[in-house]
């Protein structure tokens, strides 16, 4: 069995990817409805395209394992695309119910990891409770808003998460096999 050691580190690219999150988090902020509308769009085209690409491979795999479930999951997914793309609306007030579900289970995943030891517990709460009250907010609200809702919980989102890169970057995890039964506590 070896030990693990999770360490944080912030380079350039944390920074640079932190900034280019922040200034896109503005942008969805200043379009939401223009944003929520082409997520949608993007994830139905996204989908389509990986139906079809699954489609096309599951016949390229006629004859050996797998074949099957390749081909149900491509037809599946390509279904997805075009409902996504046909019924625009509808998939809108789906997504907003799962983003509201996402972001307060991120939330609360958050808000937990803040009394673990060594992290970053001012930045995990304020995160854990932005991304918590934004998804309560979602599903008490998803009917009524969710054209523009989803955009605002988007941009607010890529906001904090590009804030927190800037501040505290990434997370890496070491795998030290020197350790195998040493005593060692981590601070």
């Amino acid at each position: 069995m070896t030990d693990v050691v999770v360490r944080r580190r912030r380079s350039g690219v944390d920074i640079v990817m932190g900034v280019l999150l922040v200034i896109v988090g503005l942008v969805v902020l200043a379009h939401v409805v223009w944003s929520t509308v082409v997520s949608v769009v993007f994830l139905g085209w996204l989908a389509l395209v990986g139906g079809v690409v699954a489609l096309v491979a599951a016949v390229f795999s006629i004859g050996r394992g797998g074949f099957w479930a390749t081909a149900l999951s491509g037809g599946l997914l390509l279904v997805r695309g075009l409902m996504l793309l046909r019924h625009t609306g509808a998939a809108i007030l789906a997504l907003t119910l799962l983003a509201g579900s996402l972001f307060l289970a991120g939330g609360i995943v958050r808000l937990v990891m803040a009394f673990d030891r060594g992290a970053p517990r001012a930045a995990l709460l304020l995160s854990g409770v932005v991304s918590a009250v934004l998804g309560l907010v979602v599903l008490v609200n998803w009917v009524a808003a969710s054209f523009t809702l989803l955009g605002v919980l988007l941009g607010a989102q890529a906001l904090t998460d590009g804030i927190m890169l800037v501040l505290f970057g990434s997370a890496r995890v070491d795998r030290r096999p020197e350790l195998v039964g040493a005593d060692r506590v981590e601070r």
